[in-house]
């Protein structure tokens, strides 16, 4: 499984387990919403720094975001990829997509 997608979800779980929305996340931590949907989506590869402070904002250790979770399941949407799946699969699926001519 790649490790932004382990990261992500960790993410993901802390801050739902402390019920802070994204926002409030993300002005704790100094990014913007939008960069930490990308980070629990596992779009996003964040530097050494930025996970600090986000462990800080919520109030955990950053071994926690590397702790491989028991079960994933992929969203019905496809945001985040099933376990043993690429991030860059669903991605590239989506721009083959858009890429056919509509019939």
């Amino acid at each position: 499984m790649d490790i932004r997608v382990v990261v992500g979800l960790n993410v993901q779980r802390l801050r739902r387990e402390r019920d802070i929305s994204q926002e409030e996340l993300s002005l704790e931590s100094g990014c913007t919403r939008g960069y930490l949907s990308g980070i629990e989506t596992g779009r996003r590869n964040p530097t050494v720094l930025f996970l600090a402070s986000l462990a800080k904002a919520l109030k955990a250790d950053v071994s926690e975001f590397f702790v491989k979770p028991a079960k994933i399941r992929a969203s019905k949407k496809g945001g985040t990829p099933a376990a043993g799946q690429s991030v860059k699969e669903p991605v590239l699926k989506a721009r083959r997509a858009r890429a056919r001519p509509s019939k």
